[in-house]
């Protein structure tokens, strides 16, 4: 056994790749259709990191892989969420508030606890650390109380329950998501035979319904005559048949306005108009709306539908493209090739990573997340991870920057997300791991335990009963929150496997991940300093 841990302990790459497959195979293992999912890999790297230090054999991954690892995974969910996370933030101010106010009530618990247990101000401050899995937290404790140590040993007894007991109330939280009414309505199309004599056009019709259904084709005249793309200008007459695209309830109201379902498909004629699915991969479309394209001036062509990830969605004109998009084009066959040819259609798209983005922007987040904050006394910095995540987030909702794109395929940006938690996870699993012993030993384990529970619990179990019933988050959604309130990784990725990569999970996390970061750092600081 000593031997192959001093192996290990020598061989760093190689305890880093050992630790994410072995971690990631179990994590795969379900039991009722519960698993662990990347979360494993933290686990398996505490056991073993808790080995080596029983043994005196140090067994580490350099705290930069584990950094890049961590970067690399905050900045592609930004990048991925920026778009949806800057159209909700105004609409989720409320929510961002009561996060603050939990975390807030976390620290409350924390010193008056912490005094009745009898425990240092050091102490406490790394306990609310490790309790809500912060290492940007502990760090400024530790710089506040001017004690290392201390900080150290209450963030490793916390840290264990911090993970362990948010899972549990993700899990439960997750329990509830089938009654969810904000998941993603199913997309339908329907062809309409029009009845009403209201003489209003495409453009019309789609402004009224605000840009949530589409047209795709019309029908004029006799019923052998070949159906043509429909475009903005086109006015509906009594005896058309028309196929509308969008969210079912808004498609049947659109039917009942317009006449009845019609008999004829009009997709099933393809002698003037074709359809075909594209996959975006030219970096010069990437970043731009459909309006700048100009395809329906260009080409007389109609995008109705673009599937990002695995969610489909109806396209309008404010719709920004991104690497790996999948759209549905209705065009004139003669044009079909012109689009295809400027949309690039190649399976690029859904791995192309866009490196020079992927740097510079990780680069910039680095380098804001070294920026100190203003905070008297102590100093207090956002680190690495919120300042990477914030700065995905506007290059994700820019899309582009003049003749560069910022946006990055979803495809690659979930393998490289997922990719940099596994390294994260396997370094600050072996981090804390080799802490634990230490912590036992002290004597104070038992009251640190109890502090890191009641904190831990706290924040977990008030926001799940905020967000539920005060905010009436969805329980996907919340799943997202508390992960990223918690700024948990492990459980964002437990949340995403049960939930199938649900982008609700991501938006929800990445919504409070910022300001979470930021309220923990400083609260860890101000503990650490009273």
């Amino acid at each position: 056994m000593d031997a192959a841990l001093s192996l290990l302990a020598e061989q760093p790459v190689l305890l880093l790749v050992l630790l994410v497959g072995i971690g990631a195979a179990i994590g795969h293992v379900q039991v009722r259709g519960v698993g662990l999912g990347a979360a494993a890999v933290l686990f398996c790297a505490l056991l073993l990191g808790a080995l080596g230090a029983s043994r005196n054999i140090d067994l580490e991954v350099p705290h930069a892989v584990g950094t890049l690892g961590l970067t690399l995974f905050t900045f592609t969910v930004g990048i991925v969420s920026g778009a949806e996370f800057f159209a909700s933030l105004r609409r989720s101010l409320k929510v961002i508030a009561w996060m603050i106010a939990v975390v807030t009530a976390g620290a409350g618990v924390a010193v008056g606890l912490g005094r009745l247990l009898d425990l240092s101000t050091a102490t406490i401050a790394g306990t609310f650390a490790g309790a809500l899995t912060n290492t940007p937290a502990l760090a400024a404790a530790r710089e506040a109380a001017g004690d290392d140590a201390a900080p150290t040993v209450g963030y490793a007894v916390a840290y264990v329950f911090g993970v362990v007991g948010v899972l549990v109330v993700t899990h439960l939280a997750l329990r509830a998501r089938g009654n969810d009414t904000d998941a993603p309505p199913e997309i339908v199309e329907r062809a309409v035979r029009v009845e009403s004599a209201s003489g209003q056009s495409v453009r019309e019709l789609t402004e009224l319904y605000g840009e949530r259904i589409a047209f795709s084709r019309l029908r004029s005249g006799s019923e052998d005559a070949a159906p043509h793309t429909a475009l903005d200008e086109d006015v509906l007459a009594v005896g058309d048949v028309v196929t509308v695209v969008g969210p079912e309830r808004l498609v049947e109201e659109v039917v009942a306005a317009l006449g009845h379902v019609s008999s004829h498909e009009l997709r099933q004629d393809g002698r003037v108009v074709a359809m075909r699915r594209i996959t975006v991969s030219s970096t010069k479309v990437a970043g731009r709306t459909l309006e700048e394209l100009e395809l329906h001036s260009r080409f007389g062509a109609v995008v109705t539908r673009l599937r990002r990830g695995d969610v489909d969605a109806v396209a309008n004109s404010r719709t920004v493209l991104r690497l790996g998009d999948r759209v549905r084009v209705v065009a004139p066959r003669g044009h079909m090739g012109e689009i295809t040819k400027l949309l690039g259609d190649s399976t690029r798209g859904f791995s192309d990573i866009n490196p020079a983005v992927l740097g510079i922007g990780m680069a910039l987040g680095v380098l804001l997340g070294l920026v100190v904050l203003p905070v008297p006394g102590v100093r207090v910095t956002i680190g690495a991870a919120a300042g990477t995540l914030i700065m995905g987030l506007i290059l994700g909702r820019l899309g582009r920057v003049g003749p560069f794109s910022t946006s990055m395929s979803f495809t690659a940006a979930q393998a490289l997300s997922e990719l940099g938690l596994l390294i994260f996870l396997a370094q600050a699993g072996l981090v804390a791991g080799g802490q634990v012993a230490p912590a036992f030993a002290s004597g104070e384990w038992l009251r640190i335990l109890a502090l890191g529970v009641a904190v831990t619990t706290t924040v977990a179990v008030g926001l799940w009963v905020v967000l539920r019933r005060l905010c009436h988050v969805g329980a996907t959604t919340t799943s997202g929150m508390i992960a990223g309130t918690h700024t948990q990784p492990a459980v964002l990725a437990y949340a995403n496997v049960r939930t199938g990569f649900d982008p609700r999970v991501a938006l929800g996390y990445a919504l409070v991940y910022p300001a979470a970061m930021i309220v923990k750092i400083i609260a860890g600081g101000i503990l650490g300093s009273l």
